[in-house]
């Protein structure tokens, strides 16, 4: 016990000046207190008091988590570095699992397509995960990244951590009474049930696997449309995944370590953490920590997850955690009190894709009474088959309710994707029926067409219109983007029917045609169509553009005759040449004049 004590004491003189300088670099000036509220949004605090977010609104919920800081020497000594303890502790904690390294590399690069404003370096979910696990239990998973023993987080029932009631009836954690923390990345239950993703592509999506956990973990910290590069928002995005000042300066001290430089070792030889946040939180209970699993409960229902072996050695925790206990008598809180929601005057849903919905889904949270309940957490999760999203790029919000119970969602984007879906509010940690809102998403439409340039298209019969036509689409004045048109030669202004003679395009096979469909404007509202051609009928013919929305322009085509072509000459009607010989101009042949006789 002695020597663990001293080991500690060493440790925490050496790991200081690590904190301090790693914190110092990626923070610069800015200090660590910051208030992040429910929508994830830093304000400014405090800088030595803990910013104030309700547990249930962090991935985590704020659970207890690793503190051991790195080395003070670089990640990758020189072979001439020298060796013993400094050295094996170097190259221990710079290298990464094979499978939970390429897990993370795997969202990076997920994340860099789908949200590339982001800009999510690896190393922090690395970093994260160092925290959170140790690398998942120092890489224990199986070939497809599923950790070989669910890793959970001790009940949050109060005592000694926060209250978090369960909101999965088990499903996750095998806990019915408390939430824990889950999988390698300590997602709480009701945080991965709409920030759960499918990293691995097996169509499921799983706490326990390290490519689902990382990659929820990535979108997690880019949901509010974070510059990561930028410190301000990197400080904000750690501190919503768990909201502790230790917590932020802990992760930024590995997040510097890694990026001076990480390798690659076998799954399951890892190094394990040790020290952590709850080591003093329950005077005389022994804290659980994550890695170690609960032993089956009481009641627990039939066919639920089985029982997982306990912790691993060095895992950090004792291989159980305390027995069940009654929840602690505390006064209502104002979830608590909520008995059901009603729609707050919420309009019609309906938007042109790939324009904002003007308007927002607005949600009252009321007592049994009908008495409005503020401060109760609302979430908004969108339903259906659908790619319109919250502003932001995400499917999924929470809002606290106002002073007037009332809670209103982020503006919606609508996406590409035509047709009806739902947006489903719901009263985060209390099971009360949630109201359902029916949205629509109509096609892209224009209405307006004007035709680019002043001349009309004119050719010559059985020739080539010279230039395309071009035309471009408005709506309400604004140019009309990604609009579908139908562009048809029709037989007059009168009658839409296809003309059978005249100009006409051709398709892919270079076969006459004299109607298209599937042409689309260009983001600035511009068409320009495929080439003309005329057949050997002069005259005057119409082209007729429509659009999604009724916008209509008919365009006039001119055929001109072919110029007549120069007659041949008619022999029969030419003169029979002279066969005389024209006369002589040489004087020598000239008859000589002799004189009369």
């Amino acid at each position: 016990m002695a020597a663990h004590i001293g080991r500690r004491l060493r440790k925490g003189a050496a790991t200081t000046a690590v904190a301090a300088a790693a914190v110092a670099a990626l923070s610069a000036s800015q200090a660590p207190g910051a208030t992040v509220d429910d929508q994830g949004r830093q304000s400014t605090g405090d800088a030595t008091s803990a910013p104030d977010t309700a547990a249930d609104d962090s991935a985590t919920g704020n659970s207890p988590y690793y503190t051991d800081l790195p080395p003070l020497n670089s990640p990758n000594p020189s072979p001439s570095a020298g060796s013993g303890d400094a050295g094996d502790q170097r190259a221990g904690e710079a290298g990464i699992p094979a499978t939970v390294l390429d897990a993370y590399k795997q969202a990076e690069a997920t994340l860099r397509e789908k949200k590339p404003g982001c800009n999510l370096p690896w190393q922090l979910l690395a970093a994260i995960g160092k925290v959170e696990s140790g690398q998942a239990r120092g890489g224990r998973v199986t070939a497809d990244g599923t950790t070989v023993t669910p890793i959970l987080g001790p009940q949050l029932d109060g005592n000694g951590f926060a209250l978090i009631r369960d909101t999965d009836n088990g499903a996750y954690d095998g806990n019915r009474m408390y939430d824990q923390a889950v999988g390698p990345m300590q997602f709480i239950p009701s945080t991965w049930d709409w920030a759960g993703r499918d990293g691995n592509g097996d169509g499921r999506k799983d706490p326990n696997n390290i490519y689902d956990a990382v990659l929820a973990a990535g979108h997690y910290l880019c949901r509010f449309d974070w510059d990561l590069s930028q410190q301000g928002d990197l400080r904000k995005a750690i501190l919503s995944y768990n909201n502790s000042t230790d917590y932020l300066n802990t992760v930024l001290s590995w997040l510097e370590f890694y990026r001076r430089g990480t390798h690659e070792i076998p799954d399951g030889t890892g190094a394990l953490p040790v020290d952590r946040s709850d080591d003093t939180a329950r005077p005389g209970v022994t804290p659980s920590a994550p890695g170690t699993t609960p032993p089956a409960r009481p009641g627990k229902p039939s066919g639920s997850r089985p029982s997982p072996s306990p912790a691993a050695p060095g895992d950090g925790g004792s291989p159980s955690t305390p027995p069940v206990t009654p929840p602690p008598a505390t006064p209502p809180t104002p979830t608590d009190t909520v008995h059901h929601l009603e729609d707050a005057g919420t309009g019609t849903l309906t938007a042109m894709a790939g324009h904002t919905f003007a308007e927002r889904v607005s949600t009252r949270a009321e007592t049994e009474a009908g008495k409005a309940v503020a401060k109760v957490r609302i979430r908004f999760t969108l339903v259906g088959d659908t790619d319109t999203t919250f502003t932001g790029g995400e499917t999924v919000a929470t809002v606290t309710t106002d002073a007037s119970g009332v809670a209103v969602a982020p503006a919606l984007q609508a996406g590409e994707r035509t047709g009806a879906f739902a947006v489903q509010a719901a009263v985060v940690g209390r099971s009360v029926k949630g109201v359902p809102y029916k949205a629509t998403v109509t096609a892209r439409a224009a209405d307006a067409l004007a035709l680019a340039g002043e001349k009309e298209p004119t050719c010559v019969a059985g020739g080539e219109f010279a230039e395309p036509v071009q035309v471009k689409a408005t709506y309400r004045g604004e140019a009309a983007g990604k609009v579908a048109v139908t562009a048809t030669l029709v037989t007059s202004a009168d009658d839409p029917a296809e003309n059978d003679k005249g100009p006409y395009f051709k398709d892919a096979d270079g076969k006459a045609v004299r109607s298209l469909t599937g042409l689309k404007t260009d983001a600035d509202g511009q068409l320009t169509l495929p080439k003309l051609y005329a057949d050997d009928t002069a005259g005057t013919f119409l082209l007729r553009l429509t659009t999604t929305g009724g916008a209509t322009l008919d365009v006039k085509l001119t055929v001109e005759p072919a110029a007549a072509p120069s007659p041949e000459p008619d022999p029969s009607t030419d003169p029979a040449p002279s066969t005389d010989p024209a006369p002589s101009t040489d004087p020598s042949t000239e008859p000589s004049e002799t004189p009369a006789a």
